[in-house]
């Protein structure tokens, strides 16, 4: 859940950086162009890390499930 929110930040972050390189001045197209590239890398990283994210997530909701799972097994075998 906190990488999402930080890969969410990164892409605001990124687009806010973007829309002032449009604001700036025709004769610095090659900074805006850099600028605009590096926004669409860093989107890019973001949409990977929130991917990565949701992976996590999914593997320690199925890590959870086998603990419990295991802890009923045993306090079964406990109980006789």
């Amino acid at each position: 859940m906190r990488l999402q929110t930080i890969g969410a930040s990164v892409a605001s972050l990124m687009v806010l950086t973007m829309l002032s390189a449009g604001c700036a001045k025709k004769e610095e197209t090659g900074t805006a162009t850099r600028a605009e590239q590096a926004a669409a890398r860093a989107e890019d990283a973001a949409r990977r890390a929130e991917s990565a994210a949701s992976r996590v997530e999914a593997a320690a909701q199925r890590a959870e499930a086998a603990a419990e799972k295991a802890e009923r097994m045993f306090s079964k075998h406990i109980r006789k």
